[in-house]
C-alpha cells in the first residue's frame, strides 16, 4: 500500500464538479466496493482533490478527510467509488487514520511517498519506523527547495535513525536505509 501526497499536482482534476445534495451526509467512514489488493491513500483534509475514477493504476483510492468537508464533496466521492475515512474534526490524527486503514482494509504496511509536510506530520507523532532514501548527486540551494521533513513552527523532538544498509546504484546514486528511533 502506498500513501501519496496528491496535493502536489498528481491528481487528475484539481476542482471536482460538485453537485448539490438534498440532505446532509453523515460524517462516517465510507468503504466503497473495490476488490483491490493495493491502495493509494490521499490526504485531502478539506476535500479539494478531483478524481477521474476510484483507482490510480490498480490501486483503490482512499481519501483521508476532516469533518470540515462539504456534503457535496462526500457525495462526489461516493459517486466516483472512492473510499474515504475521517481523520478528525479539524485536523488529521494520523494514528487514528493508520488504525482505521488496518481495520477497514487489508493494509499492514504503508510506503509513504509524501511531500515534506506529510512526512513531517507522521515523523512528529512517531509513526515512521524506517526511512529509505535515494541520494542523487545534485545540489539545489534555492531557499524554496522542498525538504524531506517539514514540521512547521512547532517541530517535534529530533528523531535518531540507525543505518541499516547503504548500496551504491548506477549514476552515482546511493540507496540508504535507516531504522527510526535507534541511535
Amino acid at each position: 500500500m502506498r500513501a501519496r501526497d496528491y496535493g502536489k499536482g498528481l491528481h487528475p482534476r484539481p476542482d471536482p464538479d460538485l453537485k448539490p445534495v438534498a440532505s446532509p451526509l453523515p460524517r462516517t467512514d465510507f468503504v466503497a466496493e473495490h476488490g483491490a489488493e493495493s491502495f493509494a491513500v490521499a490526504v485531502d483534509a478539506h476535500g479539494k482533490l478531483g478524481w477521474e475514477s476510484a483507482a490510480i493504476d490498480d490501486d483503490h483510492i482512499i481519501s483521508i478527510l476532516t469533518e470540515q468537508v462539504s456534503d457535496e464533496y462526500l457525495a462526489y466521492l461516493r459517486e466516483k467509488g472512492v473510499s474515504y475515512l475521517f481523520g478528525g474534526a479539524q485536523e488529521i490524527d494520523f494514528a487514528l487514520v493508520l488504525h482505521k486503514l488496518g481495520e477497514l482494509f487489508p493494509i499492514q504496511t504503508i510506503l509513504l511517498e509524501g511531500g515534506g509536510h506529510l512526512n513531517g506530520s507522521l515523523l512528529k507523532v512517531g509513526l515512521i519506523d524506517e526511512l529509505s532514501l535515494l541520494h542523487y548527486p545534485v545540489v539545489d540551494g534555492a531557499p524554496t527547495s522542498p525538504t524531506i521533513f517539514e514540521q512547521g513552527d512547532a517541530p517535534g523532538p529530533a528523531t535518531p535513525f540507525k543505518l541499516l544498509s547503504a548500496e551504491q546504484r548506477p549514476d552515482g546514486i546511493l540507496w540508504l536505509r535507516y531504522e527510526a528511533g535507534a541511535a
